[in-house]
């Protein structure tokens, strides 16, 4: 009695250790570029994939090759010019959550999260605070409540900034940009 007791505590348990995917057709990772010292548009990446594991380990990859600027041509040199997408091209982030908090994701909640981001050959650690919003049983949202600044020098982007301004003809484009998102994950 007492082993049957176990084996179905152990099967109700598991879904709650399920893995989730990320839904991309239902998330967005934008970023703002500002030029001219105060002439900002935002961006953003169409291909994002992504996991919770049943480790608690998130990993997250952006395609850079995904781009969208909402000008063709703009794209292709961040592309060619900024990301290398020849080189690299995808940024990743990575991270672990603690099991009290895979376990929690049934309530709404706010918490932080440091992970280690991969961009253009370099890492650097993010921490970030987002929201947990759960949909359902089987889907759950997380957005950043702030955005987070990306700052070019950290990824070695500094000098494809600059051939982006000489390009454009423009006097000056930031070297600091905002990222933010909102991710949508769905039971595996």
């Amino acid at each position: 009695m007492r082993l049957a007791l176990l084996l179905v505590s152990i099967i109700i348990s598991l879904p709650s250790f399920a893995a989730w995917q990320l839904n991309n057709q239902q998330s967005r990772l934008s970023f703002i570029s500002i030029k001219k010292t105060n002439v900002a548009e935002v961006h953003r990446f169409t291909q994002l994939s992504g996991e919770l594991s049943k480790n608690a380990k998130i990993s997250m990859i952006i395609d850079l090759t995904s781009v969208d600027t909402g000008i063709t041509i703009r794209n292709e040199r961040m592309q060619k010019f900024l990301f290398a997408t020849d080189l690299f091209p995808q940024a990743k982030f990575t991270a672990s959550l603690s099991k009290e908090v895979l376990n929690n994701i049934a309530e709404n909640s706010i918490i932080s999260v440091t992970g280690e981001l991969s961009l253009h050959g370099m890492k650097q650690a993010i921490t970030v605070d987002v929201m947990l919003v759960r949909v359902n049983d089987n889907k759950f949202v997380v957005s950043s409540m702030q955005p987070i600044i990306i700052q070019a020098a950290n990824f070695n982007l500094g000098a494809g900034v600059e051939k982006l301004q000489a390009l454009a003809k423009l006097p000056s484009i930031s070297k600091a940009v905002p990222v933010s998102f909102v991710l949508t994950f769905e039971k595996h």
